[in-house]
């Protein structure tokens, strides 16, 4: 799968199985997206490469040891990494192709928003 950023200069290329296509209401979410929840998905690290101009997003530590990417250009997030050992995440709106990308669970559903209803 591929996917990149909203202005193209960070771009990514995965092979693998997608991995736990979930969203998050962690507090760090809600303020990086500005959006109640943010999803996610991860993919193989072996298999997975940045493949445009821009390279590597620029990483932030917004928990110990746990990282998300964004571009220093346009400023989408989308990218983490450090969640799990040998797993690189993305957001699932980073997906070129994401119509078949269905969250299966909400982490932190305790800090959703009570106007929207957590996935379950």
């Amino acid at each position: 799968m591929n996917g990149g950023c909203l202005c193209g200069s960070i771009r990514f290329s995965a092979t693998g199985d997608p991995d736990f296509p979930h969203l998050c209401s962690c507090e760090h979410c809600q303020l990086l997206s500005g959006a109640p929840a943010m999803s996610w998905v991860s993919f193989p690290e072996e298999g997975f490469e940045w493949t445009g101009p821009g390279g590597e997003p620029t990483w932030f530590e917004t928990f110990p040891q746990i990282c998300r990417g964004f571009c220093p250009t346009c400023g989408s997030t989308m990218a983490s990494k450090g969640d799990e050992a040998g797993l690189v995440g993305v957001t699932i709106m980073a997906l070129d192709d994401h119509a078949d990308m269905v969250p299966v669970k909400q982490s932190f559903a305790d800090n959703a928003v009570s106007w929207l209803p957590p996935l379950q």
